[in-house]
């Protein structure tokens, strides 16, 4: 080292360095004898700039050291660090001369432990509860028949085949596979983009769009499926518009995707029971409301057979309703005979008075009276004719004179070209109602078939099942819905309990007021109890207090 000095000039008791001199020969030291070391400390401030670095400090009870985590690093690590965290830094120490201090490089980070996983987990949980991701009323239903499931997991696994087994068996559906890593640094953003990927699609496209989403991986310890408990993948299944599925781990494996989605399956088999009923038993089903359909359709004719016989006995017969005016027609017929008998012999009398009035000199003198009257209006009738034609060929000759042929030429001619145009104006307007008119009725025509009447009577029986049975699988669902939630939530209590607390040597002292957490109390009291994880001591402080 005393190579990369200049040698003091005489008369000085030291040399003379330069401040980059020093501070390049205590970060050549530091360097060699501190290589690759192992850190264990609580993490601190995090600072993350744009350039994609990561400042943060690792501190304990006493001291504190600076680090840094490259960004292609970064990028790499399986956790992410932050405050408050609890880790294991392994990297080299070397010093930064522009602020004069030590500090390690990061190249990997790591939990320090279960406890730690636990509370970072609780930690982001909280923190997603509090944004209302867990609340029930966002829980969509699931399709009780999807068309199309889409399956997240691994393709290589034995996970994906008891899916597509599970349903082959129960209800063969059409499954889109989207392949990605359930496990290490890639698991949370590969399923995060399956799931918003399978979002993007379009219904009804060359890749349709799936009815529901499952997101599926077998069991494994708490690191190994850490991937779904990234903040990135819950926040991807609550955004997601399609109903999801999480069946990740066992039954006693939980993780933070299954308090965001739709519906938590035990394992992925359960999974593939929930997204699809049993085919034979809606056979069955559908047998049983058609028997019993033909069973109503039978009562029903029954009952109105029966209703016709009995109103048809309360009608009278009809040769009753003959009786009376066949026996009015009889007494009318044997009267007629005497009336007309009588009415002839009414109407002889009557030709008889009046054939005794007339007598041939009456005659006689009646006939002369109209020949002299006759005569009379003879005589008078040619001066009378004669008179009405002189008048009537004047009133002829006045009007004649009157019409004229111009005026009579101009107002045809007039009316005939009024005539023309609204003939010319009807004939393309009537043209156009009959063309409108066959077009609608060829329209309806050919819209009207007789399978469409069918096929809808079809589509409502189906919808009718359908609600059939979701009602009949309502008060299940709600059940198992509520199971789960008391089984979360006694976990939870679970791990909240300061029973835990105990197990790792601590103890609670209670005196006859509470919990005493003070010496001086402990003092005054005359009798205590310490809880231990196993079990209960009561301790005399008064025998245990000197004379």
């Amino acid at each position: 080292m005393a190579d990369l000095f200049d040698e003091p000039s005489a008369g000085l008791n030291s040399p003379e360095f330069t401040v980059t001199e020093l501070s390049g020969a205590i970060k050549r030291v530091i360097e060699g004898e501190f290589g690759h070391v192992r850190i264990r400390g609580e993490v601190g401030r995090v600072s993350r700039p744009r350039s994609g670095h990561v400042y943060l400090d690792l501190k304990d009870d006493r001291s504190v050291i600076s680090g840094v985590i490259w960004k292609g690093v970064s990028a790499r690590l399986e956790t992410q660090p932050e405050e408050g965290m609890e880790v294991i830094a392994t990297g080299r120490i070397t010093t930064f001369g522009g602020q004069s201090k030590y500090q390690i490089v990061i190249e990997d980070i790591k939990p320090a432990g279960m406890g730690a996983l636990m509370a970072l987990l609780e930690k982001r949980k909280a923190a997603l509860a509090a944004e209302g991701l867990f609340a029930p009323e966002r829980k969509r239903p699931l399709p009780y028949l999807p068309e199309i499931i889409g399956v997240v997991t691994s393709p290589s696994g034995a996970v994906i085949r008891d899916i597509l087994h599970r349903l082959r068996d129960r209800f063969p559906r059409k499954v889109l596979v989207w392949p990605v890593a359930v496990q290490g640094a890639k698991c949370a953003p590969e399923v995060a983009r399956a799931i918003e990927g399978f979002n993007r699609l379009t219904p009804g496209g060359a890749l349709p769009r799936p009815d529901l989403l499952i997101v599926a991986r077998g069991g494994g310890s708490v690191e190994d499926l850490w991937g779904f408990n990234e903040e990135i993948v819950a926040r991807a299944a609550a955004a997601s518009q399609i109903p999801l599925i999480s069946a990740v781990g066992h039954e006693t494996d939980t993780t933070l995707i299954d308090f965001v989605s739709d519906r938590r399956a035990p394992t992925p088999t359960a999974a593939a029971e929930l997204a699809v009923p049993v085919r034979h038993e809606l056979m069955v089903w559908l047998d049983g409301l058609e028997a019993r359909m033909r069973q109503a359709l039978s009562q029903g004719l029954t009952r109105r057979g029966q209703r016709l016989r009995d109103v048809s006995r309360a009608l009278p017969r009809p040769e009753s309703l003959l009786d009376t005016p066949r026996q009015r027609l009889d007494v009318v017929a044997t009267r007629l005979g005497p009336a007309l008998t009588a009415g002839v012999q009414r109407r002889k009398v009557h030709l008889s008075e009046i054939s005794g009035a007339l007598r041939p000199m009456t005659l006689q003198r009646l006939i002369a009276n109209d020949r002299r009257r006759l005569t009379a209006l003879s005589q008078r009738l040619d001066p009378a004719l004669a008179r009405a034609i002189a008048t009537q060929r004047e009133r002829y000759e006045t009007r004649a004179a009157r019409l004229r042929p111009e005026p009579l030429s101009r107002d045809r001619q007039r009316k005939a070209e009024a005539l023309a145009q609204l003939s010319a104006r009807l004939n393309p307007a009537l043209q156009r109602l009959v063309s409108a008119r066959r077009e609608k009725l060829n329209d309806r025509l050919r819209n009207f078939r007789p399978e469409t009447l069918l096929q809808d009577r079809q589509r409502k029986e189906s919808q009718y099942r359908q609600l059939s049975a979701r009602l009949g699988e309502a008060g299940q669902r709600q059940m198992r819905d509520w199971r789960q939630r008391l089984e979360a939530l006694d976990r939870l209590r679970e791990t909240l309990s300061y029973k835990a607390t105990l197990a790792r040597g601590y103890a609670v002292v209670r005196g006859q007021t509470g919990v005493v957490t003070r010496a001086e109390e402990a003092r005054r009291a005359d009798a205590l109890e310490i809880e231990f994880a196993d079990g209960i001591l009561p301790v005399n402080v008064s025998v245990a207090k000197p004379a």
